[in-house]
């Protein structure tokens, strides 16, 4: 499912995001869904050049544009920008802090255009405006489960209630590894290669360990135990150990789990007293950052004693 964001959105951003956003047409076109996360500088637009303009973009006025428009008389000055509105332009964000003319906020005002102004130079503008915009469409679903940063790989722990995925990423933590998510990890999917996870804004950096409680994992562990989102670069699925079940004890050929149509590396443990399945997710995430340096152990060794197999087969046939 995706979510919506508007142009309004970005004049009051969460957290410590601020894009400096001014709004020079009031309430004007505030509530216009931003569609396509792309922007557009529309220096070649306003020199007459109409082709492929993407005009339902977010317009971008850089130094290059004003400087363009300063150099025009008054006149050329008002027929460049009255062809330009003529086109059902999405949005205009003039940046480095310079002001439109009069002349530009009146034929936007007509046009129920939005027009607004920036203290950031035009490359951290676009920058940041096309992230925040492909963060905030991006298809998001919430999965139960603990994810937490291992050795700086994103590990998704799932299982069913009360298999220990909690106190194993308590166990996770006391090692020096960050939390992230316990109970409810939603998970976007970014540039449709890529899972980041984040804890549920009411509930992020609490877990909950049966006996105990809840508690607040940054006020007691302190602020280096949590982060507040992290890519997913391998699941562990918990599950109470089967004897009737035959388990991978190999590792040769890697099994997958796909969140929103990305396959993940995907490992299942089973957990039974004695089994210390900290230093098990510890190991499988440090085997998944060999297998992306290109060292696969377990294809390694099979290769080595297949060789061995034919050495000896020729030696004895």
């Amino acid at each position: 499912m995706k979510q919506k964001i508007f142009i309004r959105d970005l004049l009051d951003l969460p957290g410590d995001i601020d894009l400096r956003l001014t709004a020079l047409t009031g309430e004007i076109g505030l509530d216009k869904e931003i569609e396509v996360a792309d922007v557009n500088r529309p220096g070649l637009t306003l020199s007459g050049f109409y082709d492929f303009f993407a005009s339902d973009r977010i317009q971008i006025f850089g130094k290059g544009e004003n400087a363009y428009l300063d150099s025009l008389s008054s006149a050329d000055a008002e027929k460049s920008l009255a062809k330009f509105f003529e086109y059902d332009v999405f949005c205009c964000v003039f940046t480095h802090n310079v002001f439109p003319s009069k002349m530009f906020i009146d034929l936007a005002r007509k046009k129920n255009i939005p027009v607004m102004v920036t203290e950031l130079n035009t490359t951290q503008f676009i920058s940041q405006v096309t992230h925040i915009v492909e963060e905030a469409q991006a298809p998001v679903v919430s999965i139960h489960g603990t994810l937490a940063d291992v050795y700086g790989f994103g590990c998704l722990i799932m299982g069913k209630s009360g298999v220990g995925k909690s106190e194993t990423a308590l166990e996770l933590i006391e090692r020096g590894h960050r939390l992230v998510a316990d109970d409810i990890v939603e998970i976007k999917r970014i540039e449709d290669s890529m899972l980041v996870g984040q804890g549920s804004p009411i509930i992020k950096h609490h877990i909950e360990i049966r006996g105990l409680g809840i508690i607040n994992v940054r006020e007691v562990f302190g602020i280096r135990s949590v982060r507040n989102s992290k890519r997913i670069e391998i699941i562990v699925t918990l599950e109470e150990w089967d004897s009737n079940k035959s388990y991978d004890r190999l590792g040769i050929d890697e099994k997958h789990f796909s969140i929103l149509g990305i396959d993940v590396p995907h490992i299942v443990i089973p957990v039974r007293p004695g089994r210390n399945i900290p230093v098990i997710v510890e190991t499988a995430a440090l085997n998944q950052r060999l297998k992306k340096m290109g060292v696969h152990s377990a294809r390694e060794l099979d290769k080595r004693l297949q060789d061995w197999m034919k050495m000896e087969s020729n030696r004895n046939g």
